[in-house]
């Protein structure tokens, strides 16, 4: 039967001890390796890595369209009023006044690999317009919950502004682009951060100014954590007919990010 060696003295006649494989000395001296070797392996796969100061990971996060959006459409010069407006919030609305125009819209998530997590928005947005009304210049915000749950349970509500305009006036464009995490500081790697989880827009405001899209963007801009529209420039189409609405046609995904953790 095999043996197992258990101890051994010091010395050229040193003597040698030796126990079977089933014996209470082999399961000891076993369970003592375990433990020597086991523990370090496990503090550092919990505490992933020793001494790391910064790593990363790459998650799909799970975002969500909040159907709240803010309009601004930018007529030609010498046109009154110079610009027409809508919003989702109906105070923002009550204080548009004259500019006030609404528009028909349409949107659609999809999920398109099947997995639970939505992988982009398809929005088209009519805007009604008069016949001698003319867009040259479009600013359109729009607002989305956005989660984290793989190594940062992180939870926000982000936003996407896109603009454009022309020298001529257009009849639609098409914006198509990804919507982009960007960290000013690494992600907590346990616990909840739930610290941006608050409104874009203060929808329940009777103050203009909460709703000037300036104002909207430079306070989302003092965060650390934020979203992004991110692709190519968008595409300004000419050439609308009369009794035509301006159309706003958007795609935006949502893709796979590379999170930073300290």
């Amino acid at each position: 039967m095999a043996r197992l060696e258990v101890l051994a003295e010091v010395g050229s006649g040193g003597r040698r001890y030796r126990a079977g494989l089933c014996s209470l000395a082999a399961l000891g001296l076993l369970l003592l390796a375990a433990l020597t070797y086991l523990p370090p392996l496990l503090v550092a796969y919990r505490s992933h890595g020793f001494w790391l100061r910064r790593s990363s990971y790459v998650e799909q996060p799970r975002v969500g369209f909040r159907h709240e959006a803010l309009l601004v459409a930018l007529l030609r010069e010498g046109s009154a009023p110079p610009s027409l407006a809508w919003s989702s919030f109906p105070a923002c609305n009550q204080l548009l006044g004259a500019r006030l125009r609404t528009p028909l819209l349409s949107a659609r998530e999809e999920d398109t690999n099947h997995d639970g997590l939505m992988d982009r928005l398809n929005l088209r947005l009519e805007l009604p317009l008069q016949s001698a009304e003319q867009v040259v210049g479009i600013q359109l915000l729009l607002t989305f919950t956005y989660q984290l749950h793989r190594m940062s349970t992180f939870v926000m509500q982000s936003m996407a502004f896109l603009q454009s305009s022309s020298p001529v006036s257009g009849s639609q464009v098409f914006v198509s682009g990804d919507l982009k995490l960007q960290q000013r500081q690494p992600l907590s790697h346990c616990g909840l951060d739930s610290r941006y989880n608050v409104s874009v827009i203060n929808g329940t405001s009777p103050f203009a100014q909460d709703y000037d899209l300036v104002n909207i963007v430079a306070a989302y801009q003092e965060r650390n954590v934020t979203t992004v529209l991110s692709g190519p420039s968008p595409i300004w189409v000419v050439g609308r007919a009369p009794d035509e609405p301006f159309v706003v046609q958007t795609v935006i995904r949502y893709p796979e990010e590379q999170i930073v953790y300290p």
